[in-house]
This record gives C-alpha cells, structure tokens and sequence, in this order.
C-alpha cells in the first residue's frame, strides 16, 4: 500500500510533446496534465509508437516541450540549470553506461557528481550513499567488476544504484526491464516498489510490462493515440482505459484479472 503521499513532485500542464522538423513543430502528444505524488511508484505505458520515450525525455529536459509547463517540486523546468536539474531527478535510459569499461562502484560514483567539488572529491556523506545504493540494489558483490561483465539483470541494478546514489526525490526510468527474462522483470518493478515504499522518493517508469505495471504500480498513465490518462490501476480498469491499448480483435484485457491475453 502507498504511503500517505499528499506532496506534488512534478506537475505537468497543458503539455505537448514532439520535435522540431525545420522549425516547425511536430506533435507527438497533447493536451498532457498530471501530477506524480511524493513516494508513488508510477507506471507508464503505451503502444509502440505512441510517445512513451518522447514524454520522458521531455520531462527531464533532454528535448524542449512544444507547449505548456512542467513543473518539479514547484519550480519550472526551463528555469532551472543542469546542476540545479541533477538535485532533483535522475535518469535510467535504455542506453549501456558511456563506457562499459567502468566498474560497477565507479558507475554508481558517477551518481555523486552533483555534490561533489570541483576536485571530485568523496565526503563520508558521498560514500556512505554510494554504499546504500549498492546494499539496496543488491550490486555490493558486483562493486568490483566491469560493467561489461554484467547480465543485462545485473547492468540495470547498476544503472539504479547509480541513480539512487544521486540521491534525488525523482526518478525517470524508460523500460528498465527491456532484453530481461521473466524472472528479471519482475524483480526490477518489485525493486522499484520497494525503493518507493523504503525511501520516499518518486519513481515513474515506463514500460510494456502492463500486467505486472497494473499489479505494482501506485498510478499509472495510459497513452493512446488520441488521449493521455493518468489515475489509480483500479480506476484505469473500471473506466475501460486498457481496452483502448490495442486492436481488440487481436488483443483483449479481462477487467476481473487485470491481465491481457490474445484472441484466438
């Protein structure tokens, strides 16, 4: 069960998404508006196509919204500077580390650049929140390897840990179980779970993994071609907003189980 969360970390309004193609604009979604609470576990999903990526990556200012406003923790996105913007969210994306030659701790270091000086220099502080993002990813006995001798399981635990020791209210992740194996998938979204509930922060992924999404997650968004809808798994489903995912006459989701299944 959620924690009692009333606390607004991001607030997104009005919002359109897309790129520039010789100045002009380019829609992929609008008319965008939620809001993610302190400490929800939120999970974002779509059909192939439909701007899951594109969404992300505009929330964290890695491309320029078209229109609207978003919001973290009461401060516009576009006022804050790069620094500023690594306090208050991290990023897990689909890319490998820059250079897999790094070792896991080294990798999970990296998550301490914000705070550090200009020497880079590690305060007990620094350290002492790179080891609880390894205790608690369970990477402490990868601490010494490469990143390139890891399972994509243990690289994604990695890449967490990384994000966990930049120690930031918010956390973006973009299908962090992707080329994992069952098992693997649900370990992540149950990790994710339990970073919310133990930690307090905010953690919105997306990912094509609904069913387990529907069991874990606090909120969801659903996004379709012709709407964006954010509330509670329970509301999603009761509303029909699953249906709309995909062509019913190849897939059908089943209200009473939460599942999706394929139509013979």
């Amino acid at each position: 069960m959620m924690a009692e969360a009333t606390h607004t970390v991001l607030n997104a309004t009005d919002l359109s998404v897309g790129y520039f193609s010789k100045k002009k604009p380019l829609v992929v979604a609008k008319e965008i508006n939620f809001n993610l609470k302190e400490g929800a576990l939120i999970g974002l999903v779509g059909a192939n196509g439909v701007g899951k990526s594109t969404l992300l990556r505009s929330l964290v200012g890695m491309q320029p919204i078209l229109s609207g406003s978003i919001e973290i923790n009461g401060k516009q996105l576009a006022s804050l500077t790069s620094l500023q913007l690594a306090t208050q969210l991290s990023v897990v994306l689909t890319e490998a580390p820059a250079s897999k030659n790094l070792t896991v701790r080294e990798l999970v270091t990296l998550g301490r650049q914000p705070y550090t000086n200009w020497m880079g220099s590690l305060t007990d502080s620094d350290a002492k929140q790179i080891a609880y993002a390894l205790q608690i990813t369970d990477t402490e006995k990868l601490a010494h390897k490469k990143c390139f001798e890891l399972s994509d399981g243990q690289l994604q635990r990695a890449s967490i840990a990384r994000a966990l020791a930049q120690d930031t209210p918010l956390i973006l992740l973009d299908e962090p179980t992707t080329h994992l194996d069952l098992y693997h998938r649900a370990y992540i979204l149950k990790l994710l779970k339990q970073l919310t509930a133990e930690t307090g922060k905010t953690i919105l992924f997306s990912t094509h993994e609904i069913d387990l999404a529907i069991q874990l997650s606090d909120t969801m968004i659903v996004m379709t071609e012709t709407s964006i809808v954010c509330d509670q798994p329970c509301k999603l489903i009761a509303a029909g907003n699953f249906d709309a995912l995909f062509p019913k006459d190849t897939i059908g989701f089943d209200k009473k189980t939460g599942r999706f299944s394929i139509k013979k």
